[in-house]
């Protein structure tokens, strides 16, 4: 078997730029929201069924993935190109002139579906190479997904002269090269252990072990927050301009409130190395917690500069948690089954964000703007809860 130390230095270089690359079809959607909306005047709720229907279609994908156990029966690799072909075509269609309001919803949910066999699978790439130095590869991994997932906000503010079909073009063009990429430079993992037979009850025991299944609950509650906020954030900057009559570049400000949760992953899988991932995840999902409270003294008070620095700091709390949760994810589920562990703990969390997602929807018409974030907080009061006990019974086994 290959050794760790002899695993070239491009192979996480190629997974994390293949991840960004192919997870900034996540909020192209998103990014172009305004235009969608004028086009075929949509109601301003349209942008929770536009993300719902991402969120849903992922849902849909890793459900599946992990029923059939793909990512542990065949070449994650491959999967992974497959997927971001078939994401890339998806996520085209929102350029076509023929679009309407249904055929939107019908893209945006075949793009969060092929979804499901990028970023799980690449988690679980990652993990096939590395096992000393998890938390920090994951960081790295989940720190491109952040700044895929900001990438089509740059782009739109980039772009602001030209058509935002542009936005399509270019997220549809990198999952092609992310994909090619992953499929001609990363060959199976030294660690991989492929699951052989098909077990249709693997969704349900996986939760058996004790401290897999309190890292997956801390996991939910953070994810109840992570999505909610990144698309309701313009949302929340706008009603702020509107109400205070201050100017933003609302794309520009996205991208980088969202971008620098990546920064905040990377650094918190390097931190990793020296500290306890739980203290990191746990210290994270009380920040973003207590961010949640204090959201509508910020969208108070007058200074815009004072707001952009808070929502800032939050972006990058909000996400420093993730791969931590993910690394103990990983390192409690059984290794033969590790791909599909990450894919089932991915398809309840966002699952969830659905829900989090539709209460902010419904919460923007019914309560002044300030208050709009405040729900989020649900998700990290549970999470803590329940994450606090993650180590505590290890030999319990339930």
């Amino acid at each position: 078997m290959q050794s760790q130390k002899s695993t070239p230095p491009y192979i996480l270089f190629t997974i994390v730029i293949s991840q960004f690359l192919c997870t900034s079809l996540w909020f192209a959607g998103n990014a172009i929201l305004p235009e969608l909306v004028a086009n075929f005047g949509l109601a301003p709720s349209y942008l929770g069924h536009l993300t719902s229907a991402v969120q849903l279609g992922f849902i849909s994908g890793t459900l599946l993935f992990a029923i059939l156990t793909l990512a542990d029966r065949f070449p994650p690799s491959s999967l992974f190109f497959l997927c971001s072909v078939l994401a890339s075509v998806c996520n085209f269609i929102l350029s076509l002139d023929t679009l309407n309001a249904i055929t939107a919803l019908t893209s945006r949910f075949g793009t969060g579906f092929f979804l499901a066999g990028i970023y799980p699978v690449g988690m679980k790439i990652a993990s096939d190479y590395y096992q000393k130095g998890l938390g920090k590869s994951l960081g790295l991994l989940v720190g491109a997904l952040v700044m895929g997932t900001a990438f089509p906000h740059f782009i739109r503010s980039f772009t602001a002269g030209l058509e935002w079909h542009y936005v399509v073009y270019l997220t549809s063009l990198g999952s092609l090269i992310g994909g090619t990429c992953m499929l001609l430079f990363v060959p199976n993992g030294p660690y991989r252990s492929p699951s052989k037979e098909f077990d249709f009850s693997l969704f349900m025991t996986v939760f058996k072990e004790y401290n897999f299944r309190k890292a997956a609950f801390g996991y939910f509650g953070h994810m109840w927050e992570l999505y909610a906020f990144w698309a309701f954030l313009p949302v929340f900057l706008t009603a702020y301009s509107d109400i205070h009559g201050r100017g933003f570049d609302l794309s520009f400000w996205s991208f980088v409130i969202i971008a620098v949760g990546g920064i905040s992953c990377a650094l918190g899988g390097i931190l990793s190395e020296r500290s306890s991932p739980k203290a990191i995840a746990q210290t994270a999902l009380f920040l973003s917690g207590t961010c949640c409270f204090l959201s509508p003294l910020m969208f108070w008070q007058q200074s815009p500069i004072l707001l952009l620095v808070f929502l800032v700091f939050w972006g990058t709390v909000v996400t420093a948690d993730s791969p931590m949760f993910s690394t103990l994810v990983a390192q409690s589920a059984p290794a033969q089954n590790k791909g599909t562990g990450l894919t089932i703990v991915n398809c309840i969390g966002f699952g969830i964000t659905i829900f989090s997602i539709q209460l902010l929807n419904w919460v923007q018409t019914a309560v002044h703007p300030m208050f709009l974030l405040v729900t989020l907080s649900i998700g990290p009061i549970l999470g803590l809860v329940h994450f606090i006990k993650f180590g505590k019974s290890i030999n319990k086994g339930k």
